[in-house]
């Protein structure tokens, strides 16, 4: 089976921070990965604009280098990485100046589609917006890109929005989470929405309860002082995992459109439940037995109080799933790398078979990364004389077995979003109402434990976070998914 490859128009991407680590390791290697697939039509350029004093030719020089640094070997050519950086320009600009500007606009083009995205901190959004409306260079049909985090609190992120939108209509803005990207978050959808036995189950009278992973094994080094400031809540919890919980928890949209889909999301956030202070658990790691340092050494603060850890019990007040918790948990320094969501059904309400045959529930496992793909822990009988001896076994489906050689050219999480800018498609982005109505229901849970003074339990490296973390499950008569290596 072949993957359609869908054409877009003739385009000019300009990449603000273009010569920074997240153009260079993400967005530039996955925009020669769709050269590569012959998605970028013949006149179409890509504009690299920071700071630095380069010109055209280093520009190309580095971003060449960055291919052959973060493109596996056997998707890169020498002539192809040629053939891509042909189309690179570059352009000094001061983002908070006037520098670059008027040379920006000369070579922008207006008869294409032109898309600006932002690479860059939170702090220069509203001076970029801002300078390429009053220098002309966006016109009504350009698009821009931002990435999180979308403000620290609902007050900040009313203000970002206000600064977009006093340059841009919300339709032009692209608020970018990859998450929302990944190949089996959009197979979310198409398993609820595509399948006629899942979605008549998919509710509080069938499902036992839901939990959602992303565990992460690397620390906070290097990035203490940003940490410092966000903790996992703000940087994990109030977008990526609240984008997992929407997908899995919204209605039926009345069609695959941007705005139906998003407002459905919509309402699974406004039906979030205040969560008390004993159904949230905190953690900061330890010192490693790796001679990895612990987060305090990382902090700035030596008696910070930021979490690298968080899990919490979530309840949603609506008529699919009220009575049915969403366990949700994320942190560095775990014991492996996996993100995933789990659907716990309910056990049948009768067994036929005797005591020794046990109990039983259907398992549907999401698994997002890193071996994409999903399984379904079914009861049979075990094989074998002796009675009816019950056993789950799994029905599994590994998108790289399944669909075999087709996986190799599925598009990663930013090369997907990249190119559903480029076509229009806001499906997969963040409307401004969400983001702050995601904001409106974090921060008095942050304020809690703040006010509260709540220190987070400290957690060995290499585990699956602190102890109090399985009790939130314990005391419910349910346990946590492995964390598996």
């Amino acid at each position: 089976m072949v993957s359609r490859v869908i054409p877009v128009e003739n385009f000019d991407l300009v990449i603000f921070g273009g010569t920074g680590d997240l153009a260079r390791r993400k967005i530039l290697p996955g925009l020669y990965r769709r050269f590569c697939a012959g998605q970028m039509p013949e006149d179409s350029r890509i504009i690299g604009a920071a700071r630095g004093d380069l010109d055209d030719a280093g520009f190309r020089k580095l971003i060449g280098e960055a291919i052959e640094e973060f493109v596996p070997k056997n998707r890169r050519d020498t002539q192809t990485i040629k053939d891509f950086t042909a189309r690179l320009h570059y352009v000094a600009v001061d983002a908070r100046g006037e520098k670059g500007w008027p040379e920006l606009a000369k070579i922008v083009r207006q008869d294409v589609v032109t898309a600006f995205y932002l690479s860059v901190g939170p702090g220069l959004f509203g001076d970029i917006a801002s300078r390429l409306h009053d220098y002309e260079i966006a016109n009504p049909s350009s698009r821009i890109v931002v990435e999180k985090p979308f403000g620290r609190d609902l007050e900040s992120a009313k203000a970002l929005n206000a600064e977009l939108a006093s340059a841009f209509e919300e339709s032009q803005i692209y608020r970018i989470d990859h998450y929302l990207g990944k190949e089996t978050v959009q197979n979310l959808m198409a398993v609820r929405f595509a399948n006629v036995l899942f979605e008549p189950l998919w509710n509080a009278q069938y499902i036992d309860h839901v939990q959602i992973t992303v565990a992460e094994t690397v620390s906070v080094d290097g990035r203490g002082a940003y940490y410092d400031k966000s903790g996992a809540m703000r940087d994990m919890v109030q977008n990526h995992l609240m984008q997992l919980l929407c997908l899995t928890a919204m209605e039926p949209p009345s069609k695959f459109d941007p705005d139906a889909v998003r407002d459905e999301k919509l309402k699974v956030i406004r039906a979030l439940d205040d969560i008390a202070p004993e159904n949230i658990v905190r953690g900061q790691y330890s010192a490693g037995d790796d001679g990895v340092a612990s987060y305090v050494e990382h902090s700035e603060k030596p008696d910070t109080r930021t979490e690298s850890f968080i899990a919490m019990k979530v309840d949603i007040s609506n008529w699919r799933w009220k009575g049915t918790p969403f366990y949700l948990r994320t942190g560095k320094r775990l014991k492996a790398r996996m993100s995933e969501i789990v659907i716990h059904f309910k056990e049948t309400p009768h067994s036929i078979f005797d005591e020794d045959a046990g109990s039983h529930a259907n398992i549907l496992t999401i698994r997002l990364q890193p071996d994409e793909g999903m399984d379904m822990r079914v009861t049979i009988k075990e094989p074998g004389p002796g009675g009816m001896r019950l056993v789950d076994v799994p029905l599994d489906m590994t998108f790289a077995e399944a669909l075999g050689p087709q996986t190799e050219d599925v598009p990663d999480a930013y090369e997907r979003l990249i190119m559903d800018v480029i076509r229009g498609n806001q499906t997969l982005f963040m409307r401004g109402d969400e983001v702050e109505a995601a904001w409106k229901w974090t921060d008095p849970i942050i304020e809690g434990w703040t006010t509260r003074g709540d220190r987070p339990m400290p957690y060995e490296p290499g585990s699956s976070g602190p102890e109090d973390a399985l009790m939130l499950l314990h005391r419910d008569g349910r346990r946590w998914r492995e964390i598996r290596k």
